[in-house]
């Protein structure tokens, strides 16, 4: 009976993980209390993740990541890339080793971050679509997480399961054989094929624009001196130069919905529009339209010249997911003004204001200058455009790099526990003013976290209750029939196909204790398979939703979902062909 729960539980959660609709964080605390109240976890240990070593350290290394993004290390590195040569394939090897570099010592998404825009300023300068170079700067973020133990949560957690299985943890470098061969083979064929698998879409937006969005969803007003009123949507629309879709118009607060062509405008309309920035502004200039909510704003701010305009990117951990401008009172809240909307290739059909922000979106926003960097940490949004980072000072970098070096070498000598390490590291980084204390929580990706916590419980109850003794034996089913490495082969195509779905870490949560069981059951190393499962839950290459560096190019890069599946299909496929032998090789069975 507790096995049928659990898979109830279970299947129900894989369900909401993929829909999307309820965060991952809220479907695994949902998951944790029903097991809870079911009884089959007890009440004193439902919290007891929160305090797990794995959830520490995962906390601690996200801290120290954005610690190093703080302290300038990383700009330095930005400013050779105007160096590299014009050559595409140079460029795409060169950002993409770098990311996956970094991605290995810090957060896979904060790595992602910091070159989205250097990405997107060098194929503005070069001239050619950034959606040949955002996925490919994505994946590589993937990649050089495989490299060692910090640089992604699956590894940290598939390192607390062998240490749970009565040997000692993974150590740092644990991963970097199997890992590296990998990140290098990966990049490799990113750098040689993969960017040419992807679509070259271009936009018609002039190069003065901050990133040419193609798709954004805006409102403008037909003023009282505005030559549209009267006119119909098609004169609106003939010029051949100016590509725009009149998706809906605001007359006296009715909605008119998908007028058609010869619906007549009347000043004070709100137009509902659909068009680049480029053309926008074309049409602003020609007919006398004026932005909804622009004039308010200005007013609010003593000194026009104090406003910025500029385009972010909603995180996955942003508090905007979920919410619409109208209800978060974003004017008041974080004093901006929402002036346009990009969701990709997702059909946006309400106002912009009562539109449900989603991961992924592109907003852009209007605000006073000097709150710019601060305002977009607060919304957990990445600037797509470059802007004025921490440079850092040198002795703030060398700062960061001796304690970052310092938690490395204590953990890796044993002197101290990693959660330890790189907890005492994260507090040296305030200590030492490398990272602002109003950041040390806010470094924190609070809903990973809570995932995370809310899982292990979960994962236990998967064990204990036989549910994953009984999936073992499903898998086991054939196993006398096919040499025992074939086993490592399914372990982690399975895993790749979960993560494909679902959260990469909670995929490791209910994936760990099948590999481990696997191993048990077959008399073999439990190593090899543990190894599997944290490559296989780390190589999501297949779609957007699989981790949130897939999801944070998705609106930018303009791509749709089968976009994944082109250059993703062939290096899940080289993954697979390497990654089961290097392991083979470096940790036997």
């Amino acid at each position: 009976m507790e096995e049928i729960i659990v898979f109830a539980v279970l299947g129900l959660s894989l369900v909401f993980f993929t829909w999307g609709k309820i965060r991952y964080d809220l479907v695994a605390l949902l998951a944790l209390l029903s097991l809870a109240i079911l009884g089959l976890v007890p009440f004193e240990k439902a919290f007891l993740g929160f305090g797990h070593p794995a959830v520490i350290t995962v906390a601690a290394v996200l801290i120290v990541s954005k610690s190093l993004e703080k302290s300038g290390i990383v700009n330095v590195i930005v400013r050779v890339m105007d160096r590299v040569a014009d050559n595409m394939t140079l460029q795409v090897a060169s950002m993409s080793g770098i990311v996956a570099l970094l991605s290995g010592f810090m957060n896979n998404v904060g790595a992602l971050a910091i070159f989205m825009p250097v990405a997107i300023q060098i194929a503005r300068k070069n001239n050619y679509p950034p959606s040949l170079v955002l996925m490919p700067i994505a994946f590589s973020s993937l990649l050089g997480g495989l490299t060692t133990l910090i640089g992604t949560p699956p590894n940290i957690i598939i390192a607390a399961f062998r240490s749970s299985s009565g040997v000692s943890s993974f150590d740092m470098f644990d991963f970097t054989p199997v890992g590296v061969s990998l990140a290098v083979a990966g990049v490799l064929f990113i750098s040689l094929v993969g960017w040419r698998l992807l679509p070259a879409r271009r936009s018609e937006a002039s190069g003065e624009d901050l990133f040419q969005i193609k798709n954004y969803i805006t409102e403008v007003r037909i003023s009282s001196d505005s030559n549209l009123d009267g006119k119909n949507i098609y004169q609106l629309t003939e010029n051949e130069d100016i590509e725009v879709k009149v998706l809906g118009i605001v007359r006296n607060k009715e909605r008119i919905h998908a007028p058609g062509p010869f619906q007549l405008l009347q000043k004070n309309d709100i137009l509902i529009l659909e068009s680049s920035t480029a053309d926008l502004k074309e049409l602003i200039d020609n007919y006398d339209l004026h932005m909804v909510g622009h004039e308010d704003f200005v007013e609010s701010v003593n000194d026009s010249t104090d406003i910025t305009i500029t385009e972010g990117i909603i995180q996955a951990n942003s508090p905007l997911i979920g919410q619409t401008a109208a209800n978060l009172h974003m004017r008041s809240r974080f004093d901006v003004n929402l002036l346009a909307l990009s969701r990709g290739d997702r059909t946006i059909v309400k106002r912009i204001d009562h539109e449900v922000f989603r991961a992924g979106d592109v907003l852009m926003l209007q605000m006073r200058t000097q709150n710019l960097s601060d305002t977009l940490d607060e919304m957990k949004c990445l600037p797509l455009a470059s802007r004025s980072l921490d440079i850092g000072k040198p002795k703030q970098t060398f700062l960061a790099i001796g304690i970052f070096v310092a938690a490395i070498i204590s953990a890796v000598g044993g002197w101290l526990p990693v959660e330890i390490a790189f907890t005492l590291a994260a507090i040296a980084m305030v200590m030492s003013r490398v990272l602002p204390l109003k950041d040390f929580y806010t470094s924190i990706d609070w809903p990973v976290i809570v995932l995370l916590a809310a899982m292990i419980p979960v994962g236990e109850a998967f064990e204990t209750s036989g549910a994953a003794n009984s999936v073992t034996e499903l898998m086991l089913v054939y196993s006398d029939i096919f040499p025992a490495w074939s086993m490592i082969l399914v372990i982690m195509l399975t895993t790749m196909m979960l993560s494909a779905l679902i959260n990469n870490a909670a995929t490791v949560v209910l994936m760990a204790p099948i590999g481990l069981q696997i191993a048990q059951t077959m008399e073999l190393s439990a190593d090899p398979f543990l190894m599997s499962i944290a490559i296989g839950a780390s190589a999501s290459f297949l779609t957007p939703i699989g981790h949130q560096s897939n999801t944070l190019v998705m609106g930018p890069g303009g791509y749709r979902f089968s976009d994944y599946l082109r250059p993703g299909l062939p290096l899940t496929l080289l993954v697979l062909a390497l990654g089961v032998p290097l392991i083979l090789w470096i940790w036997p069975l």
